[in-house]
């Protein structure tokens, strides 16, 4: 299983269907022909190489912190109260 991971977009190259993308000090050069052309800061899932899919800002949210819920479980220090507010109703600490 391949996970997609949000990425920014920082830079445009060939025509709009090669960009830049960042997430943190992580830059990549992805393909995006299968979203096309999109201007910078647009927010795309990368997976592969490839932009995948524009993001919106909702959207990204869920995302975020699905995964810092997967690096805390990781890390040993899950709290179910804390993550997943959009399906347990609990408000975010």
């Amino acid at each position: 299983m391949c996970l997609s991971i949000p990425m920014q977009v920082v830079e445009l190259e060939a025509g709009g269907h090669v960009a830049i993308v960042a997430r943190g000090e992580r830059r990549e050069r992805v393909n995006m022909l299968f979203v096309g052309p999109q201007p910078v800061d647009t927010w795309v899932l990368v997976q592969l190489g490839f932009a995948k899919e524009v993001v919106e800002a909702e959207q990204l949210a869920l995302i975020e912190e699905a995964l810092e819920a997967l690096a805390a479980s990781l890390d040993g220090d899950y709290d179910p109260q804390r993550y997943f507010t959009d399906l347990t109703g609990h408000a975010r600490p």
